[in-house]
């Protein structure tokens, strides 16, 4: 999940700059994604997470480790573009709710990512999706992803990166 978990936290380091939205809103009034979501953040979230993954098929292929799953090119490209679509997604829904940015919105803002990811691998490349996610590694992922979430939030506004820990 590499390539999905890393994309947010990259895209929170060194995005910035002009949002995605353009600041247009939507026709209920308010802004489609806001002002936290921009193109240098996805275009460098999604890059963050292309990297990690060709860093692990690159280890995989040389070390030979057979009890990793494999990724593929595909797998790498659907988990990172997945995972800031699906943070996209959240943020849409969010700003339809009224929840203001970096307000908390308990499960969306942990899952956001892996469902995102999820849909998107098992919908362009179910083969490696079905072969790769079995029901002990979704259950793992499950697990991990609000503890890594967490964690990784705090770090972010020890950092000054974040405006707020969660």
């Amino acid at each position: 999940m590499l390539p999905a978990y890393l994309p947010n936290p990259v895209a929170a380091a060194l995005g910035g700059g002009k949002p995605i939205d353009g600041g247009h809103c939507w026709s209920d009034g308010r802004r489609i994604f806001g002002d936290g979501k921009t193109i240098r953040g996805l275009i460098v979230g999604i890059c963050g997470g292309i990297a990690i993954g060709l860093i692990q098929i690159l280890i995989q292929s040389y070390a030979n480790i057979g009890y990793l799953p494999a990724h593929t090119l595909l797998s790498v490209l659907l988990l990172a573009i997945g995972a800031l679509l699906g943070d996209l997604g959240k943020s849409f829904l969010k700003r339809r709710r009224g929840v203001g940015r970096g307000e908390k919105w308990p499960i969306a803002d942990q899952f956001d990512l892996v469902i995102g990811a999820f849909i998107l691998v098992f919908i362009f490349d179910p083969i490696w999706a079905m072969s790769v996610i079995t029901l002990p590694i979704a259950l793992a992922i499950l697990i991990l992803t609000p503890v890594l979430h967490r964690g990784t939030n705090i770090i972010g506004y020890i950092l000054g990166i974040k405006e707020v820990p969660w």
